[in-house]
């Protein structure tokens, strides 16, 4: 029985990596602000309104988030008025 003979593959040719450009593409919020206050425990709430008190940036009872005027924020505090105080603050 014959054996066949390996043929090695030709070499990759290494192709330049492209510089990566990083742009800003929101800029910095200047507009209306929210201040969000935890005010009642999260104990015995269902995980989806305990996923939305972290989305706030809320963890604990007397935690304080300062957050923009932005339709998903207002959803979000919408779905939690029962734990948290709100107050507008800026333009």
């Amino acid at each position: 029985m014959a054996t066949a003979k390996k043929v090695a593959k030709p070499a990759k040719k290494a192709v330049p990596k492209k510089a990566v450009v990083v742009k800003a593409t929101r800029k910095a919020h200047t507009g209306a602000t929210f201040v969000v206050k935890q005010v009642r425990s999260q104990i015995g709430i269902m995980p989806k309104t305990k996923a939305t008190m972290r989305a706030l940036g809320l963890r604990k009872i007397g935690d304080v988030n300062t957050l923009p005027d932005r339709p998903e924020i207002r959803g979000m505090i919408a779905r939690v008025p029962h734990l948290i105080e709100v107050s507008k603050k800026g333009a």
